[in-house]
């Protein structure tokens, strides 16, 4: 809204000047306001001229072709669509009209009409009357299917869940993905199925070239009995297992791991990478590590010279100097560590480990990687989320990109799908998803 300024009137002015100028000042307001109406009063009418002139000319194109449509018998006249047929009964409501007066405007007999409406509660894809369905409506099973994997995986967020059927061919947005977790419409019986069958800123420019180093302890069965001193237990079994973990920075790939009775010492470390460099066929150029003690010596830094490896020492408590491998060791013990009773045995332990190592390589999506495993990066092979994809919604047009990764269809659109979930080694912890086509 604009100020108006008004200029002070001079010391010394009549009383009569005064009211002469505050009256010349009310006409020209009142000018002002009629003026204005007279133009909008114009606009108006103008407006309405030009309505009045657009009905009548549809008025006529309407007469026109109903004259044309009216001489062919009603048997050869083209049947409307379900959708049609719904959006007349619409219109014969909010016009008020009678069967008779409905069937006329349309050009239908009136015992059609009366037929509509008789099976307007017909459900399924062979109604007579149907409801428009917006084009980017997923199927009701499609929302099932996600709430059953969030049922048979509860630590998955929406964001892992939407990677995971990409990688089975279905892409889902996350947020479509949060809105059918929210969502607490009971499942109806036999809508969807599941079957179960056994089955510090560090860059890296291309795999093995940088690695993350680090040990944790993972305790037994038996677990930390006696935590405080001077009542303490040594940490060592049977109470733990100390674990080694080796990390490729580039793909989050597991390269080796191994494990040990007792804290280790810096010669079973450089033995530990020794085999793990035999067995990747590569050494890393730079190794990152903490500066616990079997590091942080004069062995392990003339191990690396010999090797000619940079070590690259974090910050001992500083969030992100070694964030790799700690979110990987984080991973680790809330999706499966939780899961088990850590056996006693080691190469029960190293059973167990290995079915998830070999679960998060392979067939764990990754954020940080776009939906893609660690595996698939480390060894450059073509990721499952970018082939081709199933299409649930019947009308979804074919050239229209869906959630990301942007794929082409596969096969015809409208498939219905079915959850097939395996377990690698038969840990139901470790899932392996799959969608298959209904039959």
């Amino acid at each position: 809204m604009s100020i108006q300024r008004f200029t002070p009137l001079p010391r010394g002015w009549p009383n009569h000047i005064k009211s002469s100028l505050l009256h010349a000042i009310s006409l020209a307001a009142m000018a002002l306001t009629v003026a204005r109406s007279r133009c909008t009063r114009n606009c108006i009418q103008a407006e309405l001229d030009r309505a009045n002139n657009e009905i009548t000319l549809l008025k006529e194109e309407l007469a026109i072709k109903d004259a044309r449509w009216s001489r062919l018998p009603s048997r050869r006249r083209p049947h409307f669509t379900p959708i049609q047929r719904m959006r007349i009964l619409q219109l014969k409501a909010a016009r008020g009209w009678s069967c008779d007066q409905a069937a006329r405007a349309v050009i239908i007999d009136e015992q059609t009409m009366r037929s509509w409406l008789r099976r307007v509660d017909e459900e399924g894809e062979d109604a007579l009357i149907q409801v428009y369905e917006p084009v980017n409506k997923f199927p009701d099973f499609v929302r099932y299917l996600v709430k059953q994997l969030k049922v048979l995986l509860p630590t998955m967020g929406k964001a892992c869940i939407a990677q995971v059927l990409a990688r089975a061919g279905l892409h889902l947005g996350v947020t479509t993905v949060g809105r059918m977790l929210k969502d607490t419409e009971p499942m109806p019986e036999g809508a969807a199925t599941l079957d179960v069958i056994e089955t510090r800123v560090v860059t890296a420019r291309h795999p093995g070239e940088v690695w993350h180093v680090d040990l944790t302890i993972v305790p037994t069965g038996s677990g930390f009995w006696v935590p405080w001193v001077p009542f303490a237990l040594r940490q060592s079994w049977p109470f733990c297992w100390w674990v080694g973990l080796l990390v490729d920075h580039f793909s989050r790939a597991v390269v080796g791991f191994t494990i040990f009775r007792d804290r280790p010492t810096s010669g079973d470390i450089q033995s530990f990478l020794d085999r793990a460099i035999r067995n990747a066929d590569c050494s890393p150029k730079y190794l990152i590590t903490d500066k616990g003690v079997q590091f942080w010596c004069n062995s392990f830094k003339r191990w690396c010279d010999r090797r000619v490896i940079c070590p690259w020492f974090g910050a001992v408590g500083k969030y992100g100097s070694v964030a790799v491998i700690e979110r990987f060791i984080r991973s680790m013990k809330d999706e499966y560590i939780k899961h088990i009773l850590i056996p006693l045995r080691l190469d029960g332990m190293r059973c167990e480990l290995g079915s998830y190592v070999i679960w998060y390589n392979m067939h764990r999506p990754s954020q940080a990687l776009g939906g893609r495993t660690p595996w698939e990066v480390y060894t450059g092979v073509r990721p499952a989320n970018s082939g081709l994809r199933f299409e649930p919604r019947r009308n979804w047009p074919a050239m229209s990109p869906c959630a990301s990764p942007q794929t082409a269809i596969r096969g015809k659109r409208g498939t219905k799908l079915a959850l097939v979930v395996g377990y690698v080694n038969g840990r139901q912890h470790l899932p392996v998803v799959e969608l298959r086509q209904a039959a």
